[in-house]
């Protein structure tokens, strides 16, 4: 029967068939053939050769498959083992292990669209024209939250359970979702302003007549149980969930993360509209505790370019407020938010070609300003001591911006806003003449005000110092003026009140085109980097001996010295206190085990081989380790109910701390070995505990050094990112080591630099 109506047979038949064939071929080989005598045939005939598999596929004969894998040849193929194949590492035949194949990682598509959007050197493309920010531009919209999910726990009023309509509930499951110890209920000067603006908005949302009137009677306890046990249920996920849960996050990311900004994809940074929540607020601000309102798609404004298509909106039944075509702004959707009445935008992330040309422009801002800096500096010394008061105030001013790296500061409404001061705003209290004691011969003034972000700003500068006074004493003459602006006044009076920020804005800008406070401090930060940096390489003896990590460290000394220039600070968190802590406990034990490894050195050279400490067998602790995780992962799996789950999430928290236990008690006899170890071996041991020791210490300084010091802050936002890359290049260090990922994405335009790149005037000519 012909093979093209195989398709018709039953299976079984096929199958059948398939069995005879087998069945004859093999009676073929098993039966003694003839001689070519006897048959009468050449003895050169066919079936006299051995059939080789090769021929088999070449001759012109119908190829049978099975007739193949059953010659002689095929036989002799070589089997790859089990153990390769499965990617477990087990023994080979010859007792040896093989080797793992290591497993091919998957590339989601956000992240191929990541890598895809890198090949995009917008720096090499011309700008649009008329002073526009893009031609054509489109994107998705905004993403909104899901509406609010009533949980049914009800308040606590007077010893007396209260059931709140769902959007009372939501109010005050935001007040019960904050910790009572954190630093807005846990602080004794901020709890009272955030339970008073809460429980007014908490009141207006209740309505007149309603049965709560006095927080002291609110009991949150029962709403906070509830949320601690949303927690633990969502830690009980398993694995499946998890990559359910990714997988729904990277639908909303491919749908609302990007852009086409003239015909090249763009990041979207902000995609997700900002949910409803307790206003938190920085420092102590008048107004946190509020409530923040659901921002709905009708106070939504959308900006795309006229030929695109205007983004459905992902609410059922509602549509955005505005669509406006405006080329000449970088926002993608903007909308007023309720507790300060700003306006919020949706824009391009950081690593976009938007931020990248912002970037690149203020740097190189700040570099024209190497080539005007002394100019600036001679105009205002010549004021500094003038008879008009407004002329020394603002000359004043304009040393404590260019060499405190101050902002210009300017008038609040301490009702609206935290009372957060600049240089305009300074006021007598904030001044404290001779800090240390001194007496009249002291130049001392201590700085003491909340500057940005109500961070706190406290700095003695002694003005008599050479650091202030390389300019002709100006330092001094600085401080003279101080004693004379603060001379009879009251501690809440202004210091220079001849100024406001109006005027030393347009000053400013009278002395250089677009200069302002911020030009002022990337170039200071920029060049103190600088600085600091050819410093160390010409000054510091044996600077090309150093490891990339010793380089790695004099870096961030000078990044440091920017920053406490900047005064970019950072409050030091518990889990921060934690690990500082943690490292120098273990620090210690790598000490202890090196003092122990000398001993056994002794002890060997006295032959005392019986008092040798070896380590213990800890296969029974890493055994319950292990079968206390697999049983969470487990009770995980088979979970069903909200009790099991968070009986799994108990199960997970405690079997992560066994294992945590059993990698400490490792590491404790991390020094030690199974058998007595030979003089040559502990001494190779030492020496590697010394480098331990000595890379731990340098880690262990650096985190100290910098807890309260943000590095990060002046790396983004004021250090010209081409001095460090050029520094890299110059010391070969990678540039992983100095910048994130996130910076290095979106710095991308100052990767190219040579290692002899400088800041200076000719960079501004650039572009």
């Amino acid at each position: 029967m012909d093979s093209d109506f195989d398709d018709d047979l039953p299976l079984s038949v096929l199958k059948e068939r398939k069995e005879r064939r087998m069945k004859k071929n093999s009676k073929s080989k098993t039966t003694p053939k003839r001689s070519s005598s006897q048959n009468g045939k050449s003895p050169r005939s066919s079936s006299s050769k051995k059939v080789r598999p090769d021929a088999v596929r070449s001759s012109s004969k119908k190829f049978r498959p099975d007739a193949v894998r059953s010659s002689s040849a095929s036989k002799k193929r070589k089997v790859v083992p089990d153990a390769v194949t499965s990617g477990k590492r087990t023994k080979k035949a010859n007792g040896t292990a093989a080797k793992k194949t290591p497993k091919k990682k998957e590339i989601s598509k956000v992240d191929r669209l990541g890598n895809a959007m890198k090949a995009f050197m917008w720096w090499t493309v011309e700008d649009p024209p008329d002073g526009a920010q893009w031609s054509h531009m489109e994107h998705a919209g905004v993403s909104f939250p899901p509406p609010y999910e009533p949980h049914g726990v009800p308040l606590v009023y007077d010893g007396k359970p209260v059931q709140l309509r769902p959007v009372e509930e939501e109010a005050a499951t935001f007040f019960a979702a904050m910790d009572p110890e954190g630093m807005h209920l846990g602080n004794p000067k901020t709890a009272p302003i955030f339970i008073k603006n809460f429980f007014a908005d908490f009141r207006s949302v209740l309505g007149k007549g309603h049965a709560v009137k006095d927080f002291k009677k609110c009991d949150f306890s029962g709403i906070r149980q509830h949320l601690e046990e949303q927690k633990m249920i969502k830690k009980a996920v398993t694995d499946a969930e998890k990559a359910n849960n990714k997988e729904l996050k990277e639908t909303t990311v491919l749908k609302f993360g990007y852009a086409i900004v003239d015909n090249h994809m763009e990041k979207v940074g902000n995609y997700n509209m900002e949910p409803p929540g307790a206003f938190r607020g920085r420092g102590e601000h008048p107004k946190m505790g509020r409530l923040k309102d659901r921002v709905d798609p009708e106070r939504t404004i959308l900006n795309v370019s006229q030929d695109s298509f205007v983004p459905r909106c992902p609410v059922p039944g509602r549509a955005w407020g505005e669509v406006v075509h405006d080329p000449h702004v970088m926002w993608l959707a903007n909308w007023k938010e309720n507790i300060n009445g700003s306006v919020k935008y949706m824009q391009l992330a950081a690593m976009s070609s938007f931020k990248g040309k912002s970037d690149r422009s203020k740097y190189n801002k700040a570099a024209r300003l190497c080539s005007e800096i002394d100019r600036i500096r001679k105009d205002y010394k010549k004021n500094l001591k003038s008879r008009d008061t407004a002329k020394r105030q603002l000359a004043t001013a304009m040393w404590v911006i260019d060499r405190l790296a101050l902002r210009v500061g300017g008038e609040k409404d301490t009702d609206e806003e935290a009372d957060t001061v600049g240089c305009c705003s300074l006021r007598v209290e904030h001044l404290h003449f001779d800090p240390n004691g001194e007496g009249s011969d002291s130049k001392e003034i201590e700085l003491e005000f909340l500057g940005k972000d109500s961070m706190l700003f406290k700095q003695t500068i002694d003005f008599g110092s050479e650091l202030y006074t390389q300019d002709n004493g100006m330092g001094e003459v600085v401080y003279d003026n101080f004693v004379r602006f603060c001379k009879k006044k009251k501690r809440n009076d202004e210091v220079f009140e001849s100024l406001n920020p109006s005027t030393l804005n347009a000053h400013l800008k009278s002395l250089m085109d677009g200069l302002t406070a911020k030009v002022f401090r990337t170039y200071n930060a920029s060049k103190t980097l600088q600085d600091e940096l050819a410093k160390t390489e010409t000054e510091l003896k044996g600077w090309k001996k150093l490891t990339p990590a010793e380089k790695v460290k004099e870096y961030n000394d000078a990044n440091r010295t920017v920053a406490i220039l900047c005064n970019h600070q950072k409050s030091v968190s518990k889990a921060q206190e934690a690990t500082l802590e943690a490292v120098g406990d273990k620090l210690q034990m790598l000490k202890d085990q090196k003092k122990q490894l000398k001993g056994i050195l002794k002890l060997l050279a006295a032959n005392k081989i019986k008092k040798i400490p070896l380590r213990k067998d800890q296969a029974k602790m890493i055994a319950v380790a292990t079968k206390a995780v697999d049983k969470a992962k487990a009770m995980k799996e088979k979970a069903k109910t909200n009790e099991e789950k968070i009986a799994a999430t108990k199960a997970d928290i405690e079997a992560k701390q066994i294992k945590k236990d059993a990698a400490s008690s490792k590491f404790t006899q991390a020094h030690l070995w199974d058998k007595v170890p030979t003089a040559d071996a502990v001494t190779k041991r030492i020496a590697m505990w010394t480098k331990k020791i000595a890379k731990m210490e340098m880690d262990l300084k650096h985190k100290d050094d910098n807890k309260e010091v943000s590095l990060g802050t002046s790396k983004i936002n004021y250090m010209d990112p081409r001095i460090s890359v050029a520094f890299c290049k110059r010391n070969e260090i990678p540039i992983e080591k100095i910048f994130s990922k996130t910076l290095r994405d979106k710095f991308n335009w100052a990767m190219a630099v040579p290692p002899d790149w400088e800041f200076n005037a000719g960079v501004a000519l650039q572009g």
